[in-house]
């Protein structure tokens, strides 16, 4: 049983993690006399701390989820979120633990298989995180602790490029012909591109464009293993 995922995610929402990222912003080495250090965090501090909070979306620890989509095997894909995203991490979480739990079966002792782009260096690591943050008791069988190369995953990544390799999700649908990120909703996006949706009322765009990712990486599973069965 394969499990397709994916997750959006949006950089923290505390006002306390911004200000103490905009505390830490000093200026570059270059600068050593006092008037040319104010000068550069003057002109520079708001740009620099922003550019760094937009980083906690890629921490766990600090930023949220504001979409999941899971498929399993051939079934349509599922999507959780909210318009109330500020508010509702905790609920698309909780329910996306009980859509797995009511779609597998411990007793059959066979685990699924999770299939994402970065799999599990990412989405896995990230929801595993949240959870923990949250205090919301995951699945027993999600498998946290896998390594890329893992039976417990399938990284169309590493499956790609190799346990050291690289390869963007956009790039490999582009190789494989398959259609690109943001085609689902006409507009040009990314994970980089993802809270600028957020901010501006889009999520629903943005849970389109999740559950595009599922469908793409389903398709690229089933390339790499020359296969129609999921």
């Amino acid at each position: 049983m394969n499990i397709f995922i994916d997750i959006e995610t949006i950089p923290s929402q505390d006002p306390i993690v911004k200000e103490k990222i905009a505390e830490s912003i000093t200026a570059p080495g270059q600068y050593k006399k006092p008037e040319s250090i104010k000068e550069w965090l003057d002109a520079n501090r708001e740009t620099a701390a922003e550019e760094e909070w937009r980083k906690t979306s890629f921490d766990g620890g600090r930023g949220q989820i504001c979409v999941i989509s899971a498929a399993v095997g051939s079934s349509p894909a599922q999507t959780f979120y909210s318009e109330d995203w500020g508010n509702s991490e905790r609920a698309l979480i909780t329910e996306f633990f009980q859509f797995l739990n009511q779609n597998y079966d411990p007793s059959r002792n066979v685990p699924p298989v999770f299939v994402g782009h970065n799999v599990a260096a990412f989405d896995l690591r990230f929801i595993f995180q949240r959870a923990a943050v949250l205090g919301i008791a995951p699945p027993r069988f999600i498998p946290f602790q896998a390594r890329p190369w893992d039976k417990a995953v399938f990284d169309t990544m590493v499956q790609w490029a190799g346990y050291n390799g690289k390869v963007g999700l956009d790039k490999l649908c582009e190789v494989l012909g398959l259609p690109g990120k943001g085609t689902e909703i006409g507009e040009e996006i990314d994970g980089s591109k993802v809270w600028d949706f957020v901010r501006d009322g889009k999520i629903s765009l943005v849970a389109k464009y999740c559950e595009g990712d599922v469908v793409r990486v389903r398709e690229i599973y089933k390339r790499l293993n020359f296969t129609e069965e999921v």
